[in-house]
């Protein structure tokens, strides 16, 4: 609807209520800036009106029609053409856990999936682990179950016919399911049972549910028969999640459908009580009304950045609706089709930081994002919140300047909002003269009408520069800081800390930071962006004009959106079936979108489509979703072919991942058509137009200038000019320092940059920096510049691990992120890692500290050094360690270093983990000191012999199993190094050398004090107490740990004297690996974010008896050290530190499989043939209860201390894998008891479909997890073995079964209708000559299981703390950074955390 045909009733409004302020922007019909009118008010403000959105509208038709409207008359809808809103109801009910009581309906066997998650915990280094609550207040499990007839990993890609769901008959066993799988009914729900279940329910006074049942999203019909009963019984609010989000992965499925059911019914009440203040009403209902008055369209923002008419608005779309306005806003007004440079977007507000990216005129979207603790499964915009905003506090801790994470939020507020609150980012802004009281709005004080407090900001500085000068300086005045110094220190990390995960935004896609703009708004984004856009490369500032309202103007610009979505199976083809298949399921998508459109009012033109498949290469979960092509893209790189979504997967993957596995197929994993009803065309010129046209003309001093006044800059205070944004005209150009502002906005531009005004924006040129560079000294450490350099290192660290990932290929190190990358000075100290993977925290720096030790004086520039082996630093032998120098001159001034698991590298079993190996050579190979690249060449050759021809030698072994990806993840890890060292390089050309590596030794020496004040406060605590504590491995062997502590020097002794001999088994474990478990031990009773590196291991002296298990010789078997022993070692300090009961203390690791290559002939022959069997494998760890503690009760269902994997999603897993999961859910009654109980364990049921080798490692299952304080012991771990017995051919009392055939190469075959339905539970004859037999496969073990045999896993609990009975000192948390908005930054560093 173009602008030219405005009618009479054409008042456009558009609004975005915030947390602190509601703005709005009206316009009278015309489209142009010029006539519009911009309001802001408080959002809640009881005393003068109930709703702010309604105030606005009416103060807004109040000056449109030019007479004042009565507050609580209803508005008048006849005069306006649109409302369109924003709104933070949905995220405030979530963060409040205000929304509506709901029940949850699950599958039997599934009931705490939502409690358990995905197993990982939030805070790696957090002892008393806070995890989201649920968002239901029940849980009905349904007897119900479908499962997958076949499976992904199947080396013959069987592939089962069967008609598909709305032909099939009622008792068929197998379908086609919607996203082409075929799909076995295992189990029909009855509906008396249902009805009744859900009656009982609703009695309770329940009346809304989320249903969520296994493989929904491809067999939706037993959800939409509970759907149907629900809504027969009375529930006024039903959501099924096949509806809501047709998407595999049970769990954050089941938790979109929780938030819908939990927020839907609060965003109804609010709409409803918003629309009865209008006359006629609204929505697109009431604007086709036949009689009365008609009503007004009405529009809300969705987190994708599309609005939806008010009647279809629900709760899980609604989560991001205000910030998305804000996107929409940046992007449609500061990019340019024709230039196409794409566009950062900083919001920086009161409350939070949030960033974002739009490139290739299209939004970015994640379609999996947490908000308030809550997962949810929909398309939303990838809106990172990346700090605290204008409310972040600033704090001094351990020599360091920190910035947040923790707000001031809007109550009380920065000290200087009259409410006596801290010290934030605004109160340093204020102080350094970079915010003008006369510009703020005179909002505070007792009577909200005074302005902001300079003096309160003034006095907490002045005390924190107090504190800060009597640690720095030792009492001598030359060596204080002044206090402008101690805020601008606070400033520069600040930014610090924005700028790292905005280069990760851009950097993990495969984006230059440097190639973008920067758009900048929201109250506070204007005093930060000239410094944020430096320390990112980037050269050009955008601020539109509404830049502090630009969340409001955004929804005035936006579209209506409709989107569909359904999964498929297809493997992508350029055949012609292929693409019609899939065309014509893309047009049934469209057809109900525009059915959608066409009811909201958009006719033809009017809506338009973008359309994605969503694909993958097999054997990876990396999905890509791929936009079809459009005509110029298509006749530039696709011969014209705009169906070519194959090709443009293949680009895409190279651009983002580094590379592509043309061998492979590509998987559709499902069809999304986003169909986009255009409203307004806008009427300004782009910002590039503009800039052609304009010809600037540089203001001389004195010129339309407001005032001037003296403001901080690096260096000192220097006199700033201060204009009005609406005194300056088009075209006008301010050279830095100058500040310009308005009613809502301050924008600070910075010496050596200029501003120039145009009719949309204001544009910052950055140009040259401030000019004297500031000789950094390296005789004092200033602790400003020591606080950045640990964010500097950090970043390296992380950079390097981008590179990694983005160029290795194998699952492990691309999707799971299990890798380590770290730079080292040039004795091999560790300065920093990322991630922080405990297991690696102590081990890396003894790896590089020993290879530096053995090839001093040797190396070359070029030359890379490759190392695994258990006696030089390494963990367990999949972990494969690149070393590189760094050279000046001839002399190495540190190293890098990177260390990646991969998948195999040989041994006697697929994985390279095998539960029962007794000796190194059955792990596969080992490496103890070799030159991977000599000079700069890559000896390929040598490689090859170490990792296939020298395993495979050894009895009943393999070489490695995907030499190819070995070698191409090691390529990666030297390509990683390098990254690192060139940026280090880019450090000390910045810096100089020597303050480089001056700042190196000080980031450690600052750990090292940390670490020592904690250990004199110990003391202190446990003043003449014994530290000393005695654990047992199950098999009897015992590690025993004393503590000495030396409090004037706060240093200690960890004596393991005593400790068992090494072991003819697999738990030895390296030494690195207790001092990785001492490292983390220390970090969590800091409980602060210290830097970690060598300098925490200094005060700390080792001694551990050699030929221990603890310290095994050179050919001891560690597979089990690594992943079992690091528990029980942590186990040990933390108990001789009295600091918590133990956790499970266990990973309880599960493999099985078939298939792999073996040897003929006997051991000794020459010549013996190798054989491979095409099969797989697969790999898990298993979540148990976690510890109490004094202030804590343990956590149900997480991962403990070294390790915290995610588990397969329930879903994925029987997709994947021939097996039928029974139950995964939490074992009542496993966890200690006390003041405060310890977390229970979980129970993992499996049923194999065909026979496979299934092994298990695990510890406690003898000795239980301990309480501690007089709280109860935890149960321990469990077992079993489900077996299938033939009594035809055993004697009635032998519980032996008759060897089974070889199954090696034996073509697996699909467990039957009949015989999967009759897999109950065991211990009765189920026909006359089979019964089912429990047997406890003990806690280390390898079965052959043939199909409908089970293996149940009981984890172990958590100890108890406390005596049952005393009163609870359990304390509330609140995670200050619960109410950000975690979009893919969040969910990589989440992944690299959980990939431990």
């Amino acid at each position: 609807m173009g602008s030219e045909e405005i009618s009479s009733r054409g008042i456009r409004i558009a609004i975005d209520r915030g947390g602190t302020f509601t703005d709005c922007v009206g316009n009278p019909g015309s489209g142009k800036m010029e006539d519009d009118i911009l309001i802001k008010l408080l959002s809640v403000d009881p005393s003068n009106y109930n709703d702010a959105p309604l105030e606005g509208i009416r103060r807004l038709l109040s000056r449109f029609t030019g007479k004042e409207i009565p507050r609580g008359e209803p508005l008048d809808t006849s005069k306006i053409e649109s409302i369109r809103m924003g709104t933070t109801v949905a995220t405030n009910a979530l963060l409040e856990r205000k929304g509506e009581d709901i029940a949850m309906v699950v599958t039997k066997g599934f009931k705490d999936c939502l409690a358990i998650g995905n197993q990982s915990r939030p805070n790696i280094f957090a002892l008393d682990i806070r995890k989201p609550e649920v968002l239901y207040k029940k849980v009905v499990e349904i007897d119900e179950r479908v499962t997958l007839e076949d499976y992904a990993e199947d080396p013959e890609r069987t592939q089962t016919k069967a008609e598909p769901i709305e032909k099939a008959g009622s008792n068929t066993e197998l379908v086609r399911g919607l996203s082409g799988e075929t799909v076995r009914i295992l189990q029909r729900p009855e509906e008396e049972i249902i009805r009744k279940q859900l009656q009982e329910v609703f009695d309770g006074g329940l009346k809304s549910i989320a249903v969520c049942l296994m493989h929904g999203y491809t067999y939706p019909n037993h959800e939409a028969l509970v759907g149907k009963i629900a809504k027969e019984i009375g529930f006024e609010h039903v959501s099924l999640s096949h509806e809501l989000m047709p998407m595999i992965k049970l769990v954050p499925r089941a938790t979109s459908a929780c938030a819908d059911a939990y927020l839907t019914p609060a965003i109804r009440k609010y709409i409803d009580g918003f629309s009865k203040g209008f006359e006629g009403g609204l929505g697109s209902k009431s604007v086709k009304r036949e009689k009365g008055s008609k009503g007004a369209r009405c529009e809300f923002m969705q987190s994708d950045g599309g609005l939806v008419d008010v009647d279809i608005f629900s709760g899980l779309k609604a989560i991001l609706s205000g910030p998305a306005g804000g996107v929409v806003g940046y992007a449609l007004t500061s990019y340019d089709p024709q230039t196409k440079i794409p566009v950062i977007g900083f919001d920086m507000g009161g409350t939070s930081t949030d960033v974002s990216r739009y490139g290739a005129g299209r939004y970015d979207h994640v379609f999996e994002t947490t908000t308030a603790g809550v997962t949810i499964q929909s398309p939303q915009l990838d809106i990172n919140t990346v700090a605290a905003g204008g409310g972040s506090r600033l704090f001094w801790k351990n020599g360091l300047f920190v910035v947040g994470p923790e707000s001031a939020s809007a109550h009380p507020g920065p000290a200087c909002y009259r409410k006596g609150g801290p010290l934030t980012i605004t109160d340093a802004n204020l102080l350094l003269g970079r915010l003008l009281p006369d510009f703020f709005p005179k909002i505070f004080g007792k009577n909200e009408d005074e302005g902001l407090d300079a003096d309160a900001s003034e006095k907490l500085f002045k005390e924190l520069a107090q504190q800060i000068n009597k640690e720095i300086s030792g009492g001598n005045k030359d060596k204080e800081m002044s206090l402008d110094e101690v805020a601008h220190g606070f400033i520069k990390i600040a930014n610090e800390t924005m700028t790292r995960p905005i280069r990760s935004l851009t950097e993990a896609r495969g984006h230059d930071t440097s190639k973008h703009r920067l758009a900048t708004f929201g109250g506070a984004g204007g005093q930060h962006a000239v410094a944020i856009a430096e320390a990112l490369g980037i050269s050009q500032i955008l601020i539109h004009r509404y830049s502090s309202v630009l969340s409001a103007y955004g929804m005035a610009l936006a579209d209506v959106v409709d989107e569909r979505q359904e999964p498929e199976s297809k493997v992508w083809s350029e055949e012609k079936d292929v693409r019609e298949y899939l065309q014509q399921k893309m047009q049934e998508l469209k057809s109900k979108s525009t059915a959608t459109l066409n009811d909201q009012g958009f006719g033809g033109d009017q809506i338009h489509f973008e359309e994605y498949l969503n694909l993958r290469y097999r054997g990876t979960e990396s999905a890509l979703m791929i936009v079809k092509p459009t005509k110029e893209e298509a006749d530039k790189e696709f011969d014209g072919d705009d169906w070519a979504f194959g090709k443009a997967f293949v680009k895409q993957h190279e651009q983002e991942f580094g590379f592509t596995l043309p061998d492979r197929d590509i998987i559709v994993d499902d069809v999304r058509a986003r169909g986009i009803g255009k409203t307004f065309e806008g009427l300004e010129k782009t910002v590039d137009q503009q800039l052609k046209e304009i010809k600037p003309k540089d203001l001389n001093k004195g010129d339309k200038q407001y005032g001037s006044k003296k403001v901080y800059f690096e260096g000192g205070r220097q006199e700033t000019a201060i204009y009005k944004l609406e005194d300056l005209a088009v075209g006008d150009r301010i050279k830095g320092p100058a500040i310009i502002a308005d009613g809502t906005q301050t924008i600070v531009v910075t010496p050596g940059a200029s501003a120039l005004v145009i009719n949309t924006h204001v544009i910052i040129n950055i140009g040259e920096s401030d000019g004297q560079d500031k000789q950094v000294s390296t005789q004092e450490v200033d602790p400003i510049l020591l606080s950045i350099f640990a964010h500097r290192f950090m970043a390296i660290a992380e950079q390097m691990g981008r590179a990694l990932q983005k160029t290795s290929v194998s699952t492990n190190v691309k999707e799971r992120l299990d890798y380590s990358c770290a730079l080292f000075d040039s004795e091999g100290g560790l300065v920093a890692n990322a991630p922080h993977l405990p297991v690696h925290l102590g081990s890396m720096s003894t790896c590089v500290r020993k290879q530096a030790s053995i090839w001093k004086g040797k190396l070359k520039k070029g030359d890379v050094l490759v190392s695994n082996h258990p006696m030089f630093g390494g963990t367990h032998l999949p972990d494969i360690t690149v070393i590189t120098p760094a050279f000046s001159g001839d002399k190495i001034i540190f190293y890098v270093a990177s260390r990646a698991h991969h998948a195999d590298i040989g041994g006697i079993l697929p994985g390279s983990m095998p539960p029962h190996s007794k000796e190194l050579y059955q792990e596969g190979a080992a490496i103890k000191s070799e030159k991977l690249v000599s000079e700069g060449h890559f000896n390929e050759k040598r490689i090859t012999e170490l990792l296939l021809d020298e395993p495979g030698q050894y009895p009943g072994c393999s070489g490695t199993r995907c030499l190819s990806d070995n070698i191409n993840d090691l390529k990666a890890q030297v390509a990683a190094n390098q990254k690192g060292i060139n940026l280090i390089s880019t450090l000390m050309s910045d810096y100089g050398e020597a303050v480089v590596k001056f700042y190196m030794h000080n980031i450690q020496a600052n750990a090292e004090s940390s670490v020592r004040a904690l250990l004199k406060s110990v003391y202190k605590r446990f003043e003449g107490q014994d530290l000393s504590a005695e654990e047992f491995m199950d098999d009897g062997s015992p590690i025993r740990l004393k503590v000495t502590i030396d409090p004037d020097k706060g240093e200690a002794v960890f004596d393991f004297s005593g400790t068992g001999p090494e072991v003819y088994g697999n738990i030895n474990a390296p030494e690195a690996v207790t001092y990785s478990a001492i490292i983390y031990c220390l970090r969590c009773l800091i409980s602060e974010d210290i830097p970690l590196n060598q300098g925490c291991l200094k005060p700390i002296h080792v001694l551990i008896p050699k030929k221990s298990f603890l310290s095994p010789s050179d050919n001891a078997a560690v597979v089990g050290g690594n992943v079992l022993t690091s528990q029980r070692v942590t186990d040990v300090v933390l108990k001789a530190f009295k600091a918590c009961a133990a956790s499970q203390g266990d990973t309880n690791n599960l493999t099985f499989g078939f298939g792999g290559t073996t040897l003929s002939g006997n051991d000794g022959e020459t010549n013996r043939k190798r054989t491979e069997t095409k099969g797989f494998g697969y790999y898990e760890t298993i979540a148990g209860g976690s510890g109490a503690g004094p202030t804590w009760h343990g956590t149900s269902g997480v991962h403990t201390h070294m390790t915290n994997t995610r588990i397969t999603d329930s879903e994925v897993f029987e997709r994947r894998y021939p097996v039928l999961l029974r139950e995964f859910g939490l074992r009542t009654g496993s966890a200690g008891k006390g003041m405060h109980d310890g977390g229970e364990g979980v129970i993992r049921d499996i049923e194999f479909r065909i026979p496979v080798q299934v092994s298990i490692l695990s510890e406690r299952r003898v000795y239980h997890p301990y309480g501690m304080a007089g709280g109860g012991d935890a149960a321990c771990g469990l077992n079993i073995w489900v077996r299938k017995v033939d009594t035809k051919k055993v004697d009635e009392n032998s519980d032996a079964k008759a060897a089974p055939p070889s199954e090696q190469g034996q073509q697996p075959t699909t467990v039957g209708a009949v015989e999967a339905l009759e897999m109950k539970d065991a211990d009765v004859t189920r026909a006359e000559d089979v019964e089912y037999r429990y047997i406890n496969l003990g806690a280390k073990n390898t079965a052959s299981m043939r199909p409908g045999e089970r293996i149940i896993i009981h984890t172990p609990g958590g100890g108890g703390w406390g005596e049952q009975g005393q009163e609870s000192k359990a304390m509330e948390k609140q995670d200050p950074q619960i109410a950000w908005r975690q979009g893919s930054i969040a969910a990589r560093q989440q992944t690299a955390e959980a990939s431990a």
